[in-house]
């Protein structure tokens, strides 16, 4: 179990553009600080509001333009950015100062986030208990697409709830399966976004390694989560299933 202190002196000064309409401040580019590395108009920098105790936390911006995302994005943009977010999570995970790094994307009011400027997250953890982060059951299901060597499926034992998509994709990635592991996140959410049967305006994207044999990616859409997994671990796997996975085949797989 990891339980990490969250220091609610910092919390409170973060500004939430999201549910209290404040100003962005991955808009006001010019006053950035921190900065690692930038390509693009895509920014890595130090999180200025490093609420996780003993942690190190990194912000992901992945571009100059606020109201836009992922589904939005052309291809070649969103091939740099998640090449980009794979460099960078593989130099902390390798660079020795780190037992685990996390990379993650919150987006819309239920993602967890607060900011509405499409970012995501990297968070390194000097010491955490790296077997509870997620087991193979969260990756198995039927399967939608494979290309390059990169798989997508709809998860069968999700691991929250509802609709999951995994992807997967061996160790070391060739560019071409970069770019494939790219697409499918954008079909991913693309889907969650614009044509999946519940409206939703909120999703989450985690990453996930098992050593360096291979990289995994959850695409999760958010509602308000059910109160059975909230208070007894209970999760849903809906029936609809096989539908949700050959609808994704229909609309972005079609020949």
């Amino acid at each position: 179990m990891n339980i990490i202190d969250f220091d609610t002196h910092i919390g409170q000064q973060k500004p939430n553009s999201l549910l209290r309409g404040e100003a962005c401040p991955f808009c006001d580019r010019e006053h950035l600080t921190d900065i690692i590395a930038e390509e693009d108009g895509i920014i890595l920098l130090k999180n200025k509001y490093n609420v996780m105790v003993g942690a190190d936390q990194f912000v992901l911006i992945e571009g100059r333009e606020c109201q836009t995302d992922m589904p939005d994005y052309p291809k070649e943009k969103m091939h740099r950015l998640i090449a980009f977010g794979l460099q960078h999570w593989q130099k902390l995970l390798h660079c020795g100062r780190y037992e685990e790094v996390i990379f993650f994307k919150n987006f819309g009011p239920l993602s967890g986030g607060t900011i509405r400027h499409p970012h995501m997250q990297l968070v390194g953890f000097p010491k955490l208990d790296t077997t509870s982060l997620w087991v193979p059951e969260f990756f198995t299901g039927p399967r939608i697409a494979e290309k390059n060597g990169v798989t997508m499926t709809v998860s069968q034992n999700p691991r929250v709830g509802f609709w999951e998509i995994n992807l997967q994709a061996d160790l070391p990635l060739r560019n071409e399966q970069t770019d494939t592991l790219a697409d499918f996140i954008q079909i991913s959410v693309d889907y969650f976004m614009h044509h999946f049967g519940r409206k939703c305006q909120s999703y989450n994207i985690f990453f996930y390694h098992e050593g360096d044999r291979r990289i995994l990616v959850k695409t999760v859409p958010r509602y308000a989560t059910s109160p059975l997994y909230i208070g007894y671990g209970i999760r849903f796997r809906p029936t609809n299933l096989f539908e949700a996975g050959e609808e994704i085949k229909r609309l972005s797989f079609k020949k």
